[in-house]
């Protein structure tokens, strides 16, 4: 998954700290200003991008992710300032089971009382 962040705030530029549970990410690019898809994009760093799973979307700027949703399950995203949190900066990504064994969901188990 490839993924844009832009801070747009009407109120005033600042700075969101965005975590995500459940995968690491590739921080890739950044910038200030407004993300153009088809300059930025030659200047990301795919050789050795720092890892991490919190990223400061820059004021007033964009910051580009990547990373392999292979984590079975619904995984939220939400900005570490709680106000923006409760203003609606927060997504949930859902990522189904893939092929291989590690990418399975585990069955309930057998003793998971019934609704």
């Amino acid at each position: 998954v490839e993924l844009v962040l832009q801070d747009t705030s009407i109120l005033g530029a600042e700075s969101h700290p965005l975590h995500l549970h459940g995968f690491n990410f590739y921080v890739v690019g950044q910038g200030f200003g407004n993300y153009d898809p088809n300059k930025d994009p030659a200047k990301f760093n795919l050789v050795d991008p720092v890892e991490r799973n919190t990223v400061g979307v820059p004021s007033g700027g964009w910051v580009a992710i990547r990373f392999l949703a292979d984590n079975p399950g619904v995984w939220f995203m939400h900005c570490h300032l709680e106000v923006h949190t409760s203003w609606g900066l927060k997504m949930a990504w859902l990522v189904l089971d893939g092929n291989l064994p590690n990418q399975k969901l585990l069955p309930p188990p057998a003793d998971l009382p019934k609704c």
